[in-house]
């Protein structure tokens, strides 16, 4: 995992541990990256099955 994603990873966990969904201005000003490389980020975090996405609750699950 590189840091990039892991602190991704951080950031999703722990605002969904309150519920609220981050948002991409939220993981932007959070990270200081660009929106492709939080989403590229992302996508391989969801290839590894690190996180997944919910589309019934709109929430993030995590292994």
């Amino acid at each position: 995992m590189t840091d990039l994603e892991r602190k991704l990873y951080r950031i999703i966990y722990n605002m969904s541990r309150f519920r609220k969904t981050p948002s991409m201005d939220d993981l932007k000003r959070k990270t200081g990256k660009d929106a492709l490389a939080i989403r590229k980020a992302v996508k391989n975090l969801m290839s590894r099955n690190e996180i997944e996405w919910d589309k019934e609750k709109k929430e993030w699950k995590f292994k």
